[in-house]
């Protein structure tokens, strides 16, 4: 999942926020605050609904925030409930949340689940968000601090025009504790971010000194600032791998140099090149790390891809081509799944992508093991568990597939796509057992909401016609 803005979203959310929006024109602020959060609940994603929807609170509340406080009287018993839930369903617990937000916008723990349940989500700008209150509230918070700073750089261009945020904010808290090396390698890590997709930094200006200083490496830091600006030519991916592969000779140890090269190389497409300098890492101290296996199992499958790309349509033999290379790519994904399942066999997100892959390859028995280990991993679960059902309906076990979807929806309080996947696929699975009725109550729990999801309306309306 990502952040989106209003332009991505479709649907029955965006109509809300028109609604809420119309609300807001008329002062309707009561009115407003509940179609935002119908459509948040819908569709947790939802940037821009979710940043009208906290400045309106905050305008609510006003000048009440003693008021609010005096009011609920210390924890409110929505907190507990929504950390429940974070567990197994961080969207349901955003939806907890913002219930607290909407009475109190300043309350730092329903604050601290969204930020929870945004990283579980992948959601950096809505963590952001929430992230402002919880520096307003606490401004000399050393862990919160360095956790607001990466979330600033994870998110991207979300400061408005205010640059350089992350840096100065950990410039700020090294102020006060001008000897803390923790914070100095937060702020070396932050202005260290390899990705060039992380735009927004360029020349830190502070009263108090510039990380320039705080890396005492002029050079590296030139070429940080380079490397974090907003645009992103070609011609800048080329100056920083140059500069890199000239830094390089002189630094042979220097493995955040090397991985920067190996991404830079991939963002250009040069995968062999990119390939190279991760084999490099491999017999090194970041040769455990399971993100240096995902980057390069991540590479081999953008560079099949790329290959794909560069197929002649017009080609005579263009569609055998086309099988042959995703043949490769589905054979070396199932390959280098097992490898990294076998040297990280507690990873249960590893269980589920193999159990993905299984499932593509028809080795039904093999996904069903996987996906059984998935349901373990919280995040995974009810993913885990659609897979499941889809799996024993392969092999005609239709009364386990039934059971499994029951139990899934029964976990998933949030009517969003998710859970209309998953009634959507009981559905199938009651007509695929000839209980037409019954398959046709769970098409109808759809239609009344989303008539236009997949095919429910015509289900529905043949079943009513054949009446």
């Amino acid at each position: 999942m990502a952040d989106k803005t209003l332009n991505e979203v479709l649907g029955e959310p965006r109509k809300l926020f028109a609604k809420a929006t119309e609300a807001l024109a008329r002062d309707n602020n009561d009115y407003a605050i509940a179609l935002m959060n119908q459509a948040l609940e819908k569709e947790p994603a939802f940037y821009d609904c979710r940043k009208t929807l906290r400045e309106t609170q905050f305008r609510k509340a006003g000048a009440n925030r003693g008021f609010f406080k005096k009011m609920l009287g210390g924890v409110n018993p929505n907190i507990a409930k929504a950390q429940v839930l974070l567990r197994t369903n961080p969207a349901s617990a955003m939806v907890v949340a913002e219930q607290i937000l909407n009475g109190d916008p300043h309350n730092s723990a329903a604050h601290r689940i969204i930020v929870d349940a945004s990283a579980t989500l992948e959601l950096p700008k809505t963590a952001v968000l929430s992230y402002e209150t919880l520096m307003k509230n606490s401004p000399k918070d050393k862990q919160l601090g360095m956790d607001f700073a990466r979330a600033l750089a994870q998110a991207g261009d979300v400061s408005q025009g205010e640059h350089n945020r992350g840096e100065r904010i950990l410039i700020e808290l090294l102020h006060d504790n001008p000897n803390d090396s923790e914070l100095k390698e937060a702020l070396k890590d932050l202005s260290a971010r390899k990705t060039l997709d992380q735009g927004g930094y360029g020349a830190l200006e502070s009263g108090q000194g510039s990380y320039r200083d705080i890396l005492k490496d002029k050079k590296e830091a030139s070429a940080l600032e380079q490397e974090k600006r907003v645009e992103k030519s070609e011609d800048v991916t080329d100056r920083l791998i140059a500069e890199y592969e000239k830094r390089l000779p002189d630094e042979p140890g220097n493995l955040k140099l090397i991985r920067s090269l190996a991404e830079l190389y991939a963002q250009k497409k040069q995968f062999d090149r990119a390939l190279a300098n991760y084999d490099r890492l491999k017999n090194t101290e970041m040769g455990n790390d399971p993100s240096l296996a995902q980057a390069i199992s991540n590479t081999m499958v953008k560079r099949f891809d790329f290959q794909l790309e560069q197929i002649n349509p017009f080609d005579a033999d263009h569609a055998a081509q086309a099988e042959k290379i995703r043949a490769e790519k589905l054979e070396f994904q199932v390959s280098d799944c097992k490898k990294r399942v076998e040297k990280y066999p507690t990873d249960l997100a590893l269980r589920f992508e193999m159990g993905q892959l299984y499932l593509q390859t028809g080795q039904i028995g093999e996904a069903i093991q996987e996906f059984q280990k998935a349901q373990s991993n919280p995040h995974k679960r009810l993913a885990a568990m659609g897979y499941l059902a889809k799996c024993f309906a392969k092999r005609k076990l239709f009364d386990m597939a039934a059971r499994t979807l029951q139990s899934a929806i029964k976990e998933k309080p949030v009517f969003d796509d998710e859970k209309k996947e998953l009634i959507y696929s009981l559905g199938c699975v009651l007509e695929d057992m000839g209980k037409k009725e019954e398959a046709v109550e769970q098409f109808k729990l759809i239609y009344e909401t989303d008539i236009g999801y997949k095919d429910v309306a015509a289900k529905v309306d043949a079943f009513y016609s054949g009446q």
